[in-house]
């Protein structure tokens, strides 16, 4: 049984939005395949009549320096990511989630631009994208535009692209400045491949003891992507202490959203282990940003 009836394999972003919007049945586009393959060849996907290789737009795999931003282009796999200089200076901790991906032979097909279309709200790149500040190019037949990363998702699973319609052509992140640093950790069960029970990324930028700026994401805490706003008001502009640490934690504790997960952990154990993560989490990235 054939999985699909075509497959086309466009050389421009040009192409690719063609081939898409105008197969003869229902199109998808492709990278490394690592989730929509298993989900076809297991029965878990409505059938296809077309795929579009994506591996093959130029757009789609660049990584460059664009203006003041850091471009990543959506079909690029995580471990060429990981490998690239211009992120490792520009976008470290999304060298670290993109690292912790499943194994080396998924990182070395899996794609940004398809760990962000499947939309899961707590995935090792969301969470690094979204305390990154990404912003996303999407192409359709009407033109280019870009969003705020986190808008792409509806909900777990659901994303705002239009399936059929629109494609997601690469990721803008803000170049990293003097007194500015990342890092993403997350904590998992032992086996080297496991799904996290949390994972936390933060950007800050500091001056001398003071936080000048903070993004934090934790998940999983939601339906979409979190931020944890109201921690992040606490730091900014103050001095750091013990004192203003434990008050950030209580704030991520209070606004964070955490569930139960046969499969993960409960949420009682999840506010209890989130406070050193986020620790550990920030320490680093405040460490980098003095290095820096």
């Amino acid at each position: 049984m054939n999985l699909w009836q075509e497959y086309k394999r466009p050389a421009s972003v040009t192409e690719a939005i063609q081939a898409l919007t105008s197969a003869s049945g229902p199109a998808l586009p492709i990278a490394g395949g690592t989730d929509l393959l298993l989900d076809l060849k297991q029965g878990h996907h409505a059938p296809i009549h077309t795929l579009i290789d994506l591996t093959f737009v130029p757009e789609m795999n660049a990584l460059e320096l664009r203006g003041e931003e850091l471009y990543i282009g959506a079909a690029i796999p995580a471990n060429r990511i990981v490998l690239d200089p211009l992120a490792g200076t520009h976008a470290q901790a999304l060298i670290e989630a993109c690292n912790l991906i499943a194994g080396p032979q998924v990182r070395n097909v899996a794609t940004l631009g398809g760990n962000a279309a499947h939309a899961l709200p707590a995935a090792d790149g969301t969470i690094a994208l979204t305390a990154l500040d990404a912003q996303v190019e999407i192409v359709s037949l009407s033109g280019v535009w870009r969003v705020p990363f986190p808008s792409l998702f509806l909900g777990p699973g659901k994303s705002a692209l239009k399936k059929g319609e629109e494609l997601i052509v690469g990721f803008y992140l803000p170049q990293t400045k003097k007194g500015q640093a990342s890092c993403f950790k997350r904590i998992m069960r032992p086996q080297g491949v496991a799904l996290p029970i949390l994972n936390c990324a933060v950007w800050l930028e500091r001056e001398k003891d003071i936080v000048n700026s903070i993004r934090i994401s934790v998940g999983p805490s939601g339906t979409t992507p979190f931020r944890a706003t109201e921690a992040e008001k606490i730091l900014r502009g103050q001095p750091l202490n013990d004192e203003i640490v434990t008050r950030t934690i209580e704030s991520l504790l209070e606004q964070a959203k955490f569930r139960t997960s046969a499969r993960r952990a409960s949420s009682d154990y999840r506010k209890h282990i989130v406070g050193g993560l986020f620790s550990d989490t920030f320490e680093t990235a405040w460490k980098r940003a003095e290095q820096d």
